[in-house]
């Protein structure tokens, strides 16, 4: 496997697994969330990435995709702890933690292994204040 497929998986992974894709509700609040990929031995790291996510009001399960199984999911005052496997071209294993600095943002880490490879995905969001229907 080549970095450039790890990177784009990686970029991939940390759009999954943004706040965007926690349990949902019927109505929302609109989330400005911000990722970044860094890999153990890249040179440069990878440009943040910020997009606006319709998230539950309040996270009661970690992120839910295709390919990966969530487990281990505690939210102990404020902060959320969960791991997360992923299957497919790139099998990954990974430990997420969120710390919610107030109600209204969160700055945490996703840390992947992949083979030999090593990420951590930082994570950034505080709540806009726009509501939405039908939260991801």
């Amino acid at each position: 496997m080549t970095r450039s497929y790890f990177v784009r998986t990686a970029a991939l992974l940390a759009s999954v697994l943004s706040l965007g894709a926690w349990a949902a509700a019927s109505t929302g609040t609109v989330w400005e969330v911000t990722t970044q990929n860094a890999m153990e031995g890249m040179p440069t790291q990878m440009s943040a990435q910020t997009t606006k996510v319709c998230a539950a009001n309040d996270i009661t399960q970690p992120p839910a995709r295709p390919g990966c199984t969530n487990s281990n999911f505690q939210r102990t005052g404020n902060t959320a702890t969960w791991d997360v496997a992923c299957t497919g071209q790139m099998a990954m294993t990974g430990h997420g933690e969120m710390t919610f600095e107030s109600p209204d943002s969160y700055k945490g880490t996703i840390k992947f292994a992949a083979g030999q490879m090593n990420m951590t995905i930082k994570l950034a969001g505080h709540k806009t204040t726009e509501t939405c229907a039908n939260p991801q």
